[in-house]
């Protein structure tokens, strides 16, 4: 919850989610557990705010921000999912994705790109959905009743806040939908033609509306004990980076930010203009703040695993207990002493799009220990942001000067002057991270009907930072990311899809 006038974040609890991994590559969440850690957020971030004596009638709107290709379709008639929901970073619609590709002219995998911005991969919530359709038998069941919604987690939550199976709002926003590979980034409507390649019935779509208008309003809904907000208009929507744009008040053309969460994802406002990348990166829908708004557009860096890598070093190597204790362990070390991480754990995004990519640590010695894996684990999520830099400084033709940072990892220091060092340009985190959240409190505060904060630049507050600067000297630099790009080209063509199965 936050002040619209200062911005200031006045409450707010967090809840962690269970991924699954039922399969290798396959991860998934429960949909109604992402619905109860929404109902847990609301109700304890309203005892919270109580508990500062600030009347939650105060609450004039709420605004959703969610990943944004993690793919559920539930039955409207019970409200109940049909399916866990498919996280984006999946890798099980690999070979939907390859039999795709041999239906395009020439098999190229970018054949859409200048009608969605995307290349045809596992990322993507279509292929996702195709999976669905041709695996799951009660879905194609409740396609053929009329029963079955699809949608992003958005469209989930908005749905069953605003009622559910009694009178639930079905949408979503443009910047969700322009992750589907369904959607037209210019006409700024579903694509006839794209749900026809993909064979995906329009009418188990969601409507898809601004970032910014009021969607529906809150209901009650049983597993909430206090009834808190109900009647509140939900009137803010937008894919997590873009929310986090928009919370870094990346209004201007060529200002960017990056977001480390379990990915990396570095956006630049390119305005009112699609610019098309000859390096990888992907063309998206930045904002789109009111009905009668203007569309903006952004050119997006993706990298698959960033604070998924810390993760994974305490769930499944078991080198620290605490995502804290890597900042430590990284500090110790002070250099990976010559070893490489390259997490490509679910084949490697931007700017390559090589699902055949595996995960590598090489330049191994017998004095390399934990410390140096773990410094290397970092050094590899800004080796990464290095990378979709350097494609965006190609096709946007100016360099960054700065970088604006946010998301739970840049509460690492050693990451931060890492980033900075490996950039060789400042490096720029806001002192509050939520910045995610705030970027939707934003666009729900600002929309029509509820016009309780202004979005006009002279309006903003300026936000208290905290500043990194390079501290290595460039060649340093330079010779330890060639030395990493040795290693990236060591990790790829490492899996192909005529693996003998053992199942």
């Amino acid at each position: 919850v936050f002040n619209a006038k200062t911005a200031e974040l006045l409450s707010h609890h967090q809840v962690e989610i269970q991924q699954k991994f039922p399969k290798e590559g396959w991860v998934e969440q429960d949909p109604k557990e992402i619905l109860r850690s929404v109902h847990e957020c609301v109700e304890r971030t309203c005892e919270k705010l109580q508990q500062l004596n600030i009347d939650i009638t105060n609450i004039k709107a709420i605004g959703v921000s969610n990943q944004r290709e993690t793919t559920v379709v539930w039955d409207k008639t019970t409200g109940e999912p049909l399916y866990n929901a498919i996280v984006w970073l999946d890798l099980r619609t690999q070979s939907t994705v390859e039999r795709l590709i041999k239906r395009i002219p020439g098999n190229n995998k970018s054949f859409f790109k200048f009608r969605t911005g995307l290349p045809l991969s596992t990322y993507f919530s279509a292929v996702k959905l195709r999976w669905l359709l041709d695996n799951v038998e009660e879905i194609r069941q409740a396609v053929d009743d009329g029963r079955a919604m699809f949608g992003t987690i958005d469209s989930w939550l908005i749905w069953c806040l605003t009622g559910g199976k009694n009178g639930g709002v079905h949408c979503t926003d443009v910047t969700n939908a322009s992750r589907t590979m369904l959607f037209n980034i210019h006409s700024l409507d579903w694509d006839p033609e794209l749900c026809q390649f993909f064979d995906i019935p329009m009418e188990i779509l969601p409507k898809v509306r601004s970032s910014s208008e009021i969607y529906g309003l809150m209901k009650i809904c049983p597993s909430m004990k206090s009834g808190a907000l109900t009647g509140v208009p939900i009137s803010g929507c937008l894919g997590d980076q873009s929310a986090a744009l928009v919370g870094q008040m990346c209004f201007q053309d060529g200002q960017a930010k990056s977001t480390y969460g379990t990915g990396c994802f570095l956006l630049c406002n390119t305005g009112q203009k699609s610019v098309f990348s000859d390096h990888g990166l992907l063309t998206t829908i930045a904002y789109k703040l009111g009905r009668d708004k203007p569309v903006c557009y952004a050119l997006e860096g993706s990298v698959a695993i960033a604070g998924a890598v810390v993760r994974w070093l305490r769930d499944n190597l078991g080198i620290i207990k605490t995502s804290q204790e890597v900042e430590k362990l990284a500090a110790e070390a002070g250099t990976s002493y010559g070893c490489y991480f390259v997490p490509a754990f679910s084949g490697l995004y931007a700017p390559y799009w090589e699902p055949s990519a595996r995960g590598i640590i090489c330049g191994l010695t017998q004095f390399t220990n934990k410390n140096h894996i773990a410094f290397a684990a970092l050094e590899a999520v800004c080796f990464q942001t290095r990378e979709i830099l350097d494609a965006m400084n190609k096709d946007c033709g100016i360099p960054l000067s700065q970088l604006q940072v946010d998301g739970g990892m840049t509460n690492n220091k050693v990451l931060m002057q890492l980033q900075s060092d490996i950039l060789c340009i400042p490096v720029v985190k806001p002192s509050m991270p939520e910045t995610t959240a705030l970027g939707a409190a934003m666009a729900a505060g600002a929309a029509e009907g509820v016009g309780i904060w202004s979005l006009n630049p002279g309006d903003l507050t300026a936000v208290t930072c905290e500043r990194f600067e390079p501290q290595i000297n460039p060649e340093e630099s330079e010779y330890r990311y060639a030395r990493w790009k040795k290693a990236v080209m060591k990790s790829m063509d490492w899996e192909t899809s005529e693996a003998p199965s053992n199942g």
